[in-house]
């Protein structure tokens, strides 16, 4: 009843879906070019063969499943597969680090007419969905169709639990969409099972698994040159109230550590301007790369406010702090920078990354930080003190290489979904 009730409505929404739509192109967060893609229109034919259809919500989820396409590919020359994100920015990062035969595709908003659309023309024969996304047209479209499917990386927070707890049967005619449940913890999986979730087994978190951002060779040489040995540290996806956090931080430090430069990538690009204004209220000299310089030796804060280029200022970094933590956000990943060495520290609210972070915590990993105080505490130590910094990442290493198997037994426990819709796997 409650999915009727929900197409109805869905299905006379159609106007202020496209207004909505239209409000968020004009503020830059829908692409105008391909708004067709969002209301099921291709822009370009099926390919021949088989396809499997992943879907991720954001950058995150979609660079979480990168490893997991690569190896579908590798195992089947005849597959193509179509990733589907819903955000400007993920489908530019897609466009840059899809490999050959994956096709992206803007996941069409839940509306009966694009939902149609969109499967009539793509057909897959086995679809993907990561995380927490639940679509109920669309899910509703794919049980139509038959379509073998199966919920990957999925996550289920208690506030979630508790909400959809207050419709058993709505969640559970939702989830009975997939024949396999992968959960990232076991306390998830408790979650998705009592919510009717079929084929559920805890896999661990396919983050770890992920490459690391990529960095191209000609800019991090261009970058090193520039910081000729200067003590660096960086903020990492930082979003509005953080940034105030990282002036502090270097105000204190600055005068015990000599050519000292903060480096800040905000979460979202369009926040530059703002920032490297802030910065100069502060009385600190500020570049910006988005106009296509370098930082020079008088600049206290570098403000990287281009897209994609996370793993440069990684790998330029010693220590990172990760945006996100210090306010209510929930984090951002600290596999990434964990993965290429660098100490990572974290402020109170990592709560979507609460698994990762205990793991790395637990094995001496990670460093959480209560707020803007203790960071600059944290901060003066790691940059000054080798050893404990090596600790960090000696400690980062045996989780992440502990953890990097995980794609493997995603696989296998995907192989009934795979081999329904006649999909090798390299399980």
């Amino acid at each position: 009843m409650l999915h009727t009730l929900y197409r109805g409505l869905t299905t006379i929404a159609g106007p202020a879906v496209r207004l909505y739509l239209d409000r968020r192109r004009a503020v830059g967060k829908e692409d105008s070019a391909r708004q067709a893609e969002r209301f099921g229109a291709a822009s370009r034919p099926r390919p021949d063969g088989r396809l499997v259809w992943i879907h991720a919500a954001s950058v995150g989820e979609a660079n979480s499943v990168l490893v997991l396409i690569d190896r579908l590919l590798d195992s089947d020359a005849e597959l193509t597969v179509l990733m589907t994100t819903g955000t400007v920015t993920s489908a530019e990062l897609m466009g840059r680090r899809l490999p050959p035969r994956a096709i992206h595709h803007y996941v069409p908003v839940d509306l009966p007419g694009a939902v149609d659309r969109f499967l009539d023309h793509w057909r897959p024969d086995a679809v993907l969905w990561t995380e927490s996304e639940i679509w109920p047209n669309l899910l509703a479209g794919i049980r139509a169709r038959a379509i073998p499917a199966a919920l990957v990386n999925a996550r289920m927070s208690q506030r979630s639990f508790t909400r959809w707890r207050n419709a058993p049967g709505f969640a559970g005619a939702l989830l009975s969409t997939f024949q396999v449940t992968l959960a990232q913890t076991e306390g998830d999986a408790d979650r998705l099972r009592s919510l009717g979730a079929p084929g559920v087994a805890s896999v661990g978190n396919l983050k770890f698994s992920a490459e690391p951002p990529p960095a191209a060779r000609a800019p991090m040489a261009a970058l090193n040159a520039a910081l000729d040995g200067r003590p660096v540290w960086l903020l990492a996806s930082s979003h509005p109230g953080e940034d105030e956090i990282a002036a502090a931080v270097h105000a204190a430090l600055a005068p015990a550590l000599p050519g000292l430069l903060t480096v800040i990538v905000p979460r979202h690009a369009h926040r530059g301007e703002a920032i490297a204004a802030l910065m100069q209220e502060r009385g600190l000299s500020v570049a910006r790369r988005s106009d296509g310089g370098l930082p020079g030796p008088q600049d206290a804060v570098y403000v990287a406010d281009t897209m994609g280029e996370l793993g440069l200022f990684y790998r330029a970094a010693p220590v990172v702090c990760m945006g996100g933590s210090f306010v209510p956000h929930g984090g951002q990943n600290p596999v990434e920078p964990a993965l290429l060495g660098c100490a990572v520290l974290y402020g109170p609210h990592m709560f979507n990354f609460g698994e990762i972070t205990h793991m790395l915590e637990a094995a001496g990993g990670a460093l959480l930080v209560a707020d803007g105080p203790a960071l600059i505490t944290a901060a003066r130590q790691l940059l000054t003190d080798e050893r404990a910094r090596a600790r960090i990442v000696a400690g980062a290493a045996r989780v992440t290489e502990d953890n990097r198997r995980i794609v493997d037994r995603a696989l296998g426990a995907l192989a009934p979904v795979l081999d329904a819709a006649g999909i090798r796997s390299a399980a």
